[in-house]
Parts: structure tokens; sequence; C-alpha cells
């Protein structure tokens, strides 16, 4: 009896790879992965190094902690921003929606996660503690806004971060109306985001 085919070594790793990726399960990794390889793919190299130079040229800005390629990134070192408010946000994709908005002339501070006991991830394992320090750091911060998504790991980050600015002379607020419950703010429409920002409601 013939053993059943199997795909070559580097083609399962190909396919392992890709599956590790983010809303990319089995079959989708499988597509990919022959869209890859394809011969007559001549852009597979190019996705390569574009892959190679984005690993080596990114960082963390030092202030936000949202990408950059330099040590600070543009918006913490834009003088005309405006930094009396600090606009709080679980991933760097999650800047470029409410910067589409253009409701927002103030600073970020990406967490990099959200708080999630279930799940093993304390405070201390996102942003939450630099996000104290940054605070005290500016002195002239007179609001943060908690844009985290509207599930209950957002919501009980939100929750948490308003407990530690409590007794602070700074007004915490969270966004509003027009986001649905359980989503995403990087998959919120610009004019959503905009009435979400305007209508955004102090947490007591």
């Amino acid at each position: 009896m013939r053993d059943a085919y199997s795909y070559p070594p580097s083609m399962r790793r190909l396919v392992n790879e890709l599956s590790k990726l983010p809303s990319i399960g089995m079959k989708s990794a499988v597509r990919l992965a022959y869209a890859l390889i394809e011969p007559s793919n001549s852009s597979a190299e190019q996705l390569a190094e574009a892959i190679s130079a984005a690993r080596t040229a990114l960082r963390y800005c030092e202030e936000c902690f949202s990408l950059t390629e330099s040590t600070v990134c543009s918006v913490c070192t834009d003088e005309s921003r405006n930094r009396a408010v600090v606009c709080v946000v679980e991933k760097p994709s999650d800047i470029i929606s409410i910067e589409r908005s253009g409701d927002f002339n103030g600073l970020y501070h990406v967490l990099h996660g959200l708080w999630s006991p279930m799940r093993g991830v304390e405070p201390s394992s996102v942003r939450i503690n630099e996000l104290s320090t940054r605070l005290e750091k500016l002195g002239c911060v007179e609001e943060v806004i908690l844009a985290t998504s509207t599930t209950v790991e957002g919501d009980a980050t939100a929750m948490y971060i308003a407990n530690m600015l409590k007794g602070a002379d700074i007004r915490v607020t969270r966004l509003a109306q027009g986001l649905p419950m359980g989503g995403e703010l990087e998959y919120a429409d610009e004019l959503t985001l905009s009435h979400a920002l305007a209508g955004r409601q102090s947490i007591d």
C-alpha cells in the first residue's frame, strides 16, 4: 500500500509559517503558499524583500510605541499636535484609523495588547505602566481618551486605566456612540470614528 501523499518539507514549512499569521487558517495558508511558489509569480521575491526591509527598518517609537523608522515617530515630534490630550489605543493600526477621521490632533499611546486575566495577560504585559510614566513626563495632559475596542477585554482595560488615573487631575474619557459592541477600532469607518470621538464620555 502506497503512503498517502504529503507536501515536500519546504512546502510544509511555508504552509505552517503562513498559518501562524492572524486570521489565516490552514486552507488559506495552503492557497497562499501555492500562489507564492507559482513560477509565474514574480512578486514573491519582492514580498520577501519587503518583509526583510520592514523588519530591519521598523521599530517602536520611544515615546508612544507606535511604528516608526526613527527613534521617535512623526506624531510625537509634531509640535502642532495638542499635547494636552493623549489617545490610548490597542495597536498601531488603530492610529491610522483615527487619523483618517481627521478629528483628532493630540498624541497617542499604543498598548500593544489588552489586559486579559483569563488569558494570563497582566497589565505589566502591555504598555500600561509606560502610559503612567509618560503622562508624568509630559506633565501637561488634561485628558486621556481610552480608545480600546468595545470587547470584554477592551472594556476591562479601559476601566483598569481609568482606575489607575483616579486622583490625577486628568479627565478620562471613552469613545462613545457609533462603535458596535464587540467591534475593533481598525474596522470602523471614518464617520463612525468621528462620531465616537465627538461623543466621548467621561469615566467616573
